[in-house]
């Protein structure tokens, strides 16, 4: 009779805790309904870039100073009518930078003499429009000024998009909806739906290349490529009905 008893009260233990795990369940779904969900939603554009630029650098090294800038002047011109000839106006588009140079002097034994070995001199010149394309086309083709004697280097490319502002206003609309999309799957599973939304946090904006994955918590801007990839990711919190 007493073993009876034990398992009678075992049973109805088992029960009594079926029981609290059930309503426990439904008052956890509950909770949820009450309170708020957290979603993070993105959106992208692919756009072309508008305007670029075109840092060059003419380079010299002459036995003195005089003739490397008597021979910049002369390698000057001829630089200047390249670019024209490639479209850019020189007055709108070009901007020459005043000349820089440097001693290099003879070492003897390891050691630095007062002896000038030759000067070093620099003539930078940067280029701007909004033909992206000629930007690039001239980047690719200047270096066939060496040719001409003429020893000169790109030092970079830059490319950039004028209506970025525009469209970040644009793209965390888009982000927005897609986190109210994503919070709707989430919530469809519990016969729960998106309520108003509480807060919106924007994220940073990645400026990156098309094909890029890359992604910083300071954001990127891309200014090699001419095509880029433009991502927004907004952070929504919706009220739970």
């Amino acid at each position: 009779m007493l073993e009876r008893i034990e398992k009678l009260q075992i049973v109805m233990l088992g029960l009594l805790i079926s029981i609290g795990l059930i309503v426990a369940v439904k008052l956890g779904v509950s909770s949820v309904a009450k309170n708020s969900v957290t979603v993070t939603g993105s959106a992208y554009e692919i756009v072309q870039s508008d305007s670029g630029s075109l840092e060059i650098v003419l380079n010299l090294r002459r036995p003195t100073k005089a003739i490397a800038y008597s021979e910049a002047k002369k390698q000057l011109p001829l630089v200047l009518e390249y670019l024209k000839s490639k479209g850019f106006d020189l007055d709108k588009d070009v901007d020459v930078k005043s000349m820089s140079g440097y001693v290099n002097y003879k070492y003897v034994n390891g050691m630095s003499t007062n002896e000038i070995a030759y000067y070093n001199l620099t003539q930078n010149i940067s280029i701007k429009s909004n033909d992206v394309n000629k930007i690039k086309a001239t980047s690719l083709d200047i270096s066939s000024l060496m040719e001409k004697g003429i020893d000169i280097d790109v030092q970079s490319t830059n490319y950039s998009y004028s209506k970025l502002s525009d469209l970040k206003v644009k793209l965390l609309e888009k982000a927005t909806t897609d986190a109210k999309d994503r919070a709707s799957a989430m919530l469809k599973s519990t016969h729960n739906s998106v309520g108003n939304i509480q807060s919106v946090r924007m994220g940073v904006f990645q400026v990156t290349p098309v094909d890029s994955t890359d992604v910083s918590d300071m954001g990127i801007n891309d200014t090699s490529t001419i095509e880029k990839k433009i991502t927004a990711v907004a952070n929504v919190v919706f009220q739970v009905k």
